[in-house]
């Protein structure tokens, strides 16, 4: 779902139906500066004073939640004066904020109604002359009365979101002693008002909330605008969990991920990183007894950064030579017959459901550095169909990966911008 131009490229026999036919990837034309540690080119100097409200937000723990709906994770907002609620996609590898809004020229069906900008009272559009304008993205363009900021940003997939920039109160829940529980409001958030938007969306999704470290991302605005701590926290509940069950996020002061079991690995900042992917280090992955290192080589010498965290795309993605070791250990440790005669499943490792239950998979543990973290069944497979539960991995020319959601669900994952690590704590998601 990320608007990000890194050279991965994938494999084009991706064909396994649970992975849906509208899965974002995460690589676009789109570049953006860096933030806090990262230089945010984005400052709004009238927010810039310490003033009472801005210590509140400063001592505050935004939260949203946020529910699993068919690969995708949906972080719930409200947008505009009277607020309106947007269901967005969370998604650690983009930056803009979007959502689909009215006239809709040329737009994906979503059952819940789009927003209106004419009927916020707050909303306010950006001026092609402004420095945001030309600044938190770079692919922008002047209307022809030079009064709107218009906005491109593209996806991998094909997929693609057009408008207006413009400004927005955004609404979210606190849990501080401060605030009493009730909702914060901040008012000055750059989103996307889309007006014409395509590719694979289904009609639960009300637009892209990007989660990455560019100037254009929440995590950046909250940061710059009104100087919460760059720092969020997200607990994805499994795949095929009814949407009705949500779990947390949580954003500045108080979304630390802390106590026992907690393993960290710092984030990798590339001479060519355009800011907005939260790039690792995996040094290899132990099937059961077995370790495979991320490379086969006498050198043993692994790349910083070889992988990214994206709660966008689905599958764990992983260079084909480990792809291919990964799954062939897989299948010597599974004392099953893989299915073989369902041309729906391609060329993906699947058992059928009743079985695998009986005989259970050995224990993947993903060791990135500083950092093991272990992954059950519940993080490794998933049901395309009934009676079907297959690997969810999938595999990439390029030298390097992503992390997905798949294996991301029940853990407490914290991103610290300030601190430049990841953090991973076990926890079942469904009881946050």
């Amino acid at each position: 779902m990320g608007g990000h131009s890194r050279t991965f490229q994938f494999n084009a026999c991706f064909v396994a139906i649970f992975f849906f036919i509208h899965l974002l990837l995460h690589f676009s034309t789109v570049e953006s500066g860096n933030n806090g540690g990262f230089s945010v080119k984005l400052i709004r100097k009238k927010l810039a004073r310490k003033s009472s409200y801005s210590r509140r937000l400063m001592d505050s723990t935004v939260q949203s939640t946020s529910t699993a709906y068919l690969g995708h994770y949906l972080m719930e907002l409200s947008i505009g004066t009277p607020p309106k609620t947007m269901y967005g996609i969370a998604d650690t590898g983009s930056d803009l904020i979007w959502t689909q809004c009215v006239p809709c020229h040329n737009c994906y069906k979503q059952l819940n109604p789009m927003f209106d900008p004419q009927g916020s009272s707050t909303y306010s559009s950006i001026s092609c002359e402004s420095e945001e304008c030309h600044n938190i993205l770079d692919t922008t363009l002047c209307s022809s009365d030079n009064d709107q900021c218009n906005y491109t940003y593209a996806y991998a997939s094909a997929s693609i979101t057009q408008g207006v920039l413009a400004h927005e109160k955004f609404t979210f829940t606190s849990t501080t002693t401060m605030s009493m529980g009730k909702p914060i409001s901040l008012q000055g958030i750059v989103f996307g008002c889309g007006h014409s938007n395509t590719g694979g969306f289904n009609d639960h999704e009300m637009g892209i909330i990007g989660l990455g470290k560019g100037p254009a991302s929440l995590i950046s605005q909250l940061g710059s605008l009104f100087g919460i701590s760059k720092r969020f926290s997200q607990c994805l509940v499994p795949f095929n969990t009814d949407i009705n069950v949500h779990s947390m996020m949580s954003f500045g002061n108080g979304s630390e991920v802390l106590g026992d079991g907690v393993v960290s690995t710092p984030l990798v900042t590339k001479s060519d990183d355009d800011s907005t992917p939260y790039f690792v280090t995996l040094l290899g992955i132990t099937v059961g007894d077995t370790y495979l290192p991320f490379n086969n080589t006498s050198s043993g010498t692994v790349e910083k950064g070889n992988m990214f965290i994206d709660s966008g795309t689905p599958p764990t993605i992983l260079p084909q030579d480990l792809y291919d070791r990964v799954v062939a250990e897989m299948r010597n440790q599974i004392a099953l017959r893989p299915i073989e005669d369902d041309h729906d499943l391609g060329s993906q490792l699947c058992y059928r459901t009743d079985t695998i239950v009986a005989v259970g998979v050995p224990v993947i543990i993903a060791h990135f550095e500083g950092a093991d973290v272990q992954l059950t069944t519940t993080q490794l497979f998933v049901p395309p169909k009934d009676g079907v539960q297959c690997l969810g991995l999938t595999n990439t020319s390029s030298d390097g990966g992503i992390y997905g959601n798949f294996a991301q669900s029940n853990y407490l994952i914290g991103f610290d911008l300030d601190r430049e690590i990841v953090s991973f704590k076990p926890m079942d998601c469904t009881k946050q």
